[in-house]
């Protein structure tokens, strides 16, 4: 893999976000720049090919030039966490366009017969065994977000309350009666602040990346 500029300090990310709002062409061109080692490292994980690295990578700057053209400043989070969260979001898009064409092309072609002298296609042999990878993957990167999101935007008790009603962070999952029990508060004050803090999380994830069932 090339080797890519080293990051910005946050001086200089701040300056050079500054400017690319302002319409600075060259400013956008290097926070793309110094970005693209975040976009190889977030390839990296995901790639098993060599020869489809670079192809990733083009992707996946995709993500990044989308981040920095969307990313407010002052909102929090650094542009790094955010365009890590839109450069994933590229990469699982093609992932999960090229599993459809592969169940449309390949794995329907016949591969033989069994004892009965029935055609067997390949989805036949995997489809009741294998796990599917891509929605694994597109699960594992919204918890990855739920996480920072929580952090950013829920209150305290609102993360405490959210761990233990959904079962996050190694917890059981616990009823509402069961956390007002808990916690020496009414149901209904629970109910009410799993509400907001549901709120909040629903609108960061239409806001900066796709939504979650809750």
């Amino acid at each position: 893999m090339k080797t890519f500029p080293k990051p910005l300090s946050t001086k200089e990310e701040y300056e050079f976000l500054t400017a690319c709002k302002q319409g600075d062409g060259n400013a956008r061109e290097q926070l793309i720049l110094h970005n693209l080692r975040l976009v190889a490292h977030i390839v990296k994980k995901y790639s098993q090919q060599d020869n489809k690295t670079e192809e990733l990578i083009s992707v996946g700057t995709i993500g990044l030039i989308k981040a920095i053209d969307s990313y407010k400043i002052g909102k929090g989070s650094r542009l790094s966490t955010y365009a890590a969260c839109c450069i994933e979001n590229e990469l699982l898009m093609l992932f999960r366009s090229e599993k459809k064409f592969s169940k449309d092309v390949s794995l329907t072609e016949p591969i033989g017969a069994d004892k009965e002298g029935n055609e067997i296609c390949l989805v036949d042999v995997l489809e009741a065994e294998q796990e599917d990878v891509v929605n694994r993957l597109y699960f594992l990167d919204n918890i990855k977000k739920l996480e920072i999101y929580m952090k950013s935007v829920l209150s305290e008790r609102e993360q405490e309350i959210i761990n233990l009603r959904y079962g996050l962070k190694g917890n059981k999952e616990y009823t509402q009666r069961e956390i007002a029990k808990k916690m020496n508060i009414s149901r209904s004050y629970v109910s009410r602040i799993e509400k907001k803090a549901i709120k909040k999380l629903r609108t960061c994830f239409q806001k900066y990346g796709e939504d979650m069932d809750f």
